[in-house]
């Protein structure tokens, strides 16, 4: 049966990154907004405060990976922040490694931070099923696999893309099974830590084409029906069909985006009986027939 985590970030396609090893003295602060990019950071040495707008600051320490899959406007400092106005900017020393904070201060913290993207058209609708922090401590696998992409990153070696795509593919999924037990956020992996709820939503991802029904779904699980619905609505954040819905269609983009199959077969594999119905339901769900969304991704 279909792992619907690795679905999910297989679709989101992650893009090679920007990888820096960023090290700080003294006291220090940087500040970044309207990003909207995924965000990652694995300490190294020493102690920071980040601190995402609207959430309570998170302290960061040696051992710590911090990943944030759609991030907009957050800081980083010293533990002690500065107090006056005047905050030097980062000093690039060398390609890819900046330095913050006083240059004369023995360096107390290092960390490498990195930013990707995520290539797929449904992007805004997949990273809604993921938690919007994940913080790990102790993470050796997660801090081994970011000093791989840094290394990757700074190479020019065959096929340097590629590799850098599949790290960051694993990077995603182990920070994300890393929390999966304390996602706290409606979502996937809330969905995936309840065993019943588990069970429906490797259904819906190992058969798209199967005609689900909410109590279908529900015998699967075995669950009541309205003890289902409400559980899966809570847990994940839609409710059941629509869920089934937007899943279909993300499907259905990708595979009209790589151009992989007609409409009519895309419209069977993902349990429509007819092209036409399949047409009907993609309008309205994208705003455009498949037909054009194929054409506009030619």
């Amino acid at each position: 049966m279909r792992d619907p985590l690795a679905d999910v970030v297989s679709l989101l396609k992650p893009a090679p990154s920007i990888s820096k090893l960023v090290s700080g003295g003294g006291r220090w602060i940087v500040e970044r907004s309207n990003m909207g990019s995924p965000f990652y950071c694995a300490m190294v040495v020493g102690s920071c405060w980040m601190t995402i707008a609207g959430r309570a600051p998170i302290r960061l320490t040696a051992g710590d990976f911090v990943l944030v899959p759609a991030i907009f406007d957050f800081s980083m400092s010293s533990l002690e922040p500065p107090t006056s106005l005047a905050r030097p900017l980062p000093l690039e020393v060398s390609p890819g490694v900046f330095r913050m904070g006083s240059p004369d201060a023995p360096a107390e913290v290092q960390a490498l931070v990195g930013h990707c993207a995520f290539a797929s058209r449904d992007k805004d609708l997949l990273v809604s099923l993921l938690p919007e922090v994940i913080h790990v401590q102790g993470a050796d696998r997660l801090t081994a696999l970011v000093k791989m992409i840094d290394d990757e990153t700074r190479s020019d070696r065959a096929a340097r893309d590629v590799v850098l795509g599949h790290l960051l593919e694993v990077m995603l999924i182990e920070a994300l099974r890393s929390t999966a037990e304390t996602a706290v956020t409606p979502g996937l992996l809330r969905g995936l830590a309840d065993p019943q709820l588990g069970l429906a939503l490797r259904q819906i991802h190992a058969n798209p084409d199967h005609p689900h029904s909410v109590a279908a779904l529900a015998q699967a699980a075995a669950m009541s029906r309205s003890t289902f619905y409400e559980r899966f609505r809570r847990e994940i954040g839609a409710a059941p069909m629509e869920y089934v819905t937007t899943w279909r269609m993300a499907l259905a983009k990708d595979m009209l985006a790589r151009k992989e199959a007609p409409i009519a077969d895309i419209a069977r594999r993902i349990g429509y009986g007819s092209a036409s119905a399949f047409s009907v339901a993609f309008a309205r769900h994208v705003g455009a027939p498949p037909g054009a969304f194929a054409a506009m991704r030619g």
